[in-house]
């Protein structure tokens, strides 16, 4: 076997303490008479380098190593963890998670199937760039933005970059491995004028090295990209309050579409019916048009995996097809409880956390309108470009979010920018307001975190321009 396969790597970061023969034996150990469970490895380094007004002023690297044992019985599973792999610990953890039998037994469920994609490279992205290197590039950086335009008071800028390797392994015997690279380069300026302050800020990453996102002027560009955005908020008047037609730009406005909906399409909210959309396949839940998928397997993404945390292959999903229901998100535990397949999103945070049914890439397709059209057919909006911070209640759908960048539209053409609105309304009543679809679908910079449960995991979103009738935009202004 190359020495340079998943699988072969992570055999040299785990199992010089915890041989696979003894790993397999404690794992049937823990799962004799269960439905499903594994062994799960993992390794991981990761930095973050921060600078604020001209000085790093935060740095951090750290490595962590450890396993996560699981056994599923119906709904119900046992789960034990340990910052240390050695039989010892994992014998320990097994007599843990057998309790989760308690005199019942079922029969081993099927292990997934295996695949041969790749869809990033393995190797570390940590060691492509050194210490020295990404400080003398953040101070330049700080140096560049100041000199871009004397309004400039502040700039802060941060890069952070991980390499996780897992491997996960089965009663049935069968292991599976995968090397995870992934960055992320962001930066924030704060510009004033007559007493007046305001920012703009831009992110970027994905699965790969810093290069991608830094070399050929990426960093300038990110620069300039953030001095624009506080400029605008210069200009920017109060927002108008009331219900009116919005339109919403391509790529990172998705994530209104990842948290209003996307968190109720996960399987398990709709297995114990807390999701607005429990019971609804096969019905319509959006507007004509409205086609929405889950995408892991698109390549370099922040959100994407060539397998999940349980070892099942990354999958595109399709959850909504012009505008009816087809399907939910799902990991093992809660597809074998449904009677459907996974669909290969069990995911977790770390090794100290168990997986369930989590998001990947999660995109609204592009429509037949252009863009121009759609802002064109509006008499009075509008127009949100980006977002900042939300909230959703999942149980009802209900969602508020910030705008940071967003404009009027006046008789069909954008007007001045505007300034605190916010998005109100109900993510499954939003789904049928959606009047025109953008021919742009894009996807956002690769900056995305989905928090569940108090767990972190990276995720893309993505959209088309659309234009939605009746919501509600807060603001200061009538």
């Amino acid at each position: 076997m190359p020495l340079d396969t998943p699988l072969s790597t992570t055999d040299r970061l785990f199992h010089a303490d915890l041989d696979p023969e003894t790993a397999l034996r404690r794992l049937r150990e823990a799962t004799a008479g269960c439905e499903d469970g594994e062994l799960f490895l993992e390794y991981r380094e990761s930095e973050a380098i921060g600078l604020e007004d001209g000085r790093i002023r935060a740095a951090s690297y750290d490595v962590q190593r450890g396993f996560g044992l699981r056994a599923v019985q119906g709904e119900a599973a046992g789960y034990a963890h340990a910052g240390e792999i050695s039989e010892a610990a994992l014998a320990r953890a097994a007599e843990t998670v057998k309790a989760v039998r308690q005199g019942r037994s079922g029969v081993l469920d099927i292990a997934p199937r295996a695949t041969n994609a790749r869809l990033y490279e393995p190797a570390n992205p940590l060691l492509a760039m050194d210490f020295a290197a990404k400080t003398a590039l953040l101070l330049e950086l700080d140096a560049h933005a100041r000199a871009l335009d004397p309004r400039v008071v502040q700039v802060m800028a941060s890069l952070s970059g991980e390499w996780q390797a897992v491997q996960i392994l089965r009663p049935d015997g069968a292991r599976v491995a995968d090397l995870r690279p992934l960055v992320r380069f962001n930066v924030s300026v704060v510009v004033e004028q007559g007493g007046r302050r305001e920012t703009g800020g831009f992110g970027a990453g994905g699965r790969f090295a810093y290069a991608r996102v830094l070399e050929n002027g990426g960093w300038q560009r990110g620069v300039a990209e953030a001095l624009r955005q506080a400029l605008v908020n210069l200009e920017s008047e109060p927002a108008p309050a009331g219900e009116t037609e919005v339109v919403l730009g391509p790529g990172w406005p998705g994530i209104l579409l990842h948290e209003a909906i996307g968190h109720g399409l996960e399987g398990d909210f709709n297995r114990k019916k807390t999701s607005a959309f429990a019971g609804l396949i096969g019905t319509r839940i959006a507007a004509p048009g409205v086609t929405v998928v889950d995408d892991g397997t698109i390549p370099d993404r922040r959100g994407s995996i060539t397998v999940d945390d349980e070892g099942t292959p990354s999958s595109r999903t399709v959850l909504i097809e012009d505008g009816y229901l087809r399907g939910f998100i799902q990991d093992r535990q809660n597809a074998r409880l449904m009677g459907v397949a996974p669909t290969g999103n069990g995911r977790r945070q770390s090794y100290a956390h168990a997986p369930m049914p989590r998001m990947t890439n999660t995109i609204m397709l592009s429509g037949a309108h252009e863009p121009a059209e759609i802002i064109a057919s509006v008499k009075r909006g509008i127009y949100a470009v980006n977002f900042g911070g939300g909230q959703v209640d999942i149980t009802s759908g209900k969602f508020v979010f910030s705008m940071s960048e967003a404009y009027r539209i006046e008789n069909g053409k954008l007007g001045a920018p505007v300034k605190g609105a916010t998005l109100i309304g109900n993510g499954p009543d939003a789904l049928t307001k959606i009047t025109m679809i953008g021919n742009d679908s894009g996807m956002d910079p690769g900056i995305g975190t989905c928090g569940k449960n108090g767990q972190g995991v990276p995720v893309g979103v993505g959209q088309p321009t659309l234009k939605m009738t009746g919501l509600t935009v807060g603001g200061t202004s009538l």
